[in-house]
């Protein structure tokens, strides 16, 4: 598998709005009503990369831990399902209930959101203020599949904590590594 970093999009780009379909609910959702009061934090991720599989536990968890604290996650898939039909919407409605999301997974089939995120690789996470300015942009943690490192989502965690405490966040923000978004070829 092909290791492909996330472009580091500028702190401070407001959050692009969107309008898309929740594999869920089978609602409309957008970011003005799936924003957190806190933070909101904007995923790109798929059903079948090894880097999403990967982590999958970890951001449960971080949803469920911060969703008192007034953060809200929303994960976007953005592949071209007719070349990766395991990521078209039916199959991504079921990999949400197994793995246990408690947040929307959209589908962005026109692939303008990722483009508008300068989304690069799956996965690839953003987290934004309650004014929807970008705070952080970059990796979970340093974990991947082929490496010993425990999933802990330390870099995201940390984030989301200078943020709640109102701290400044000094730490590196490295990109993610993951896989290359599936583009639709014209």
């Amino acid at each position: 598998m092909a290791e492909t970093p996330s472009n580091m999009l500028p702190l401070g780009t407001k959050a692009a709005n969107f309008s898309l379909k929740d594999t869920i609910s089978d609602e409309k959702t957008t970011l003005q009503n799936a924003k957190g009061l806190q933070a909101t934090v904007v995923m790109f991720i798929c059903n079948h990369c090894p880097y999403v599989k990967h982590i999958n536990a970890e951001i449960v968890k971080i949803a469920k831990t911060y969703k008192s604290k007034g953060v809200n996650l929303i994960a976007i898939s953005s592949n071209d399902v007719a070349n990766y039909p395991q990521d078209a919407p039916e199959k991504m409605k079921q990999n949400a209930i197994n793995e246990g999301y408690i947040f929307p997974y959209l589908y962005d089939q026109t692939q303008e959101i990722a483009k508008a995120y300068q989304a690069a690789c799956t996965p690839d996470f953003y987290v934004f203020n309650n004014d929807l300015l970008l705070v952080y942009r970059g990796q979970l943690d340093d974990s991947r599949p082929s490496n010993d490192i425990p999933v802990t989502g330390t870099d995201v965690r940390h984030a989301l904590d200078c943020l709640i405490q109102n701290t400044e966040n000094t730490k590196e923000q490295k990109p993610s590594m993951g896989c290359n978004i599936k583009w639709i070829k014209e």
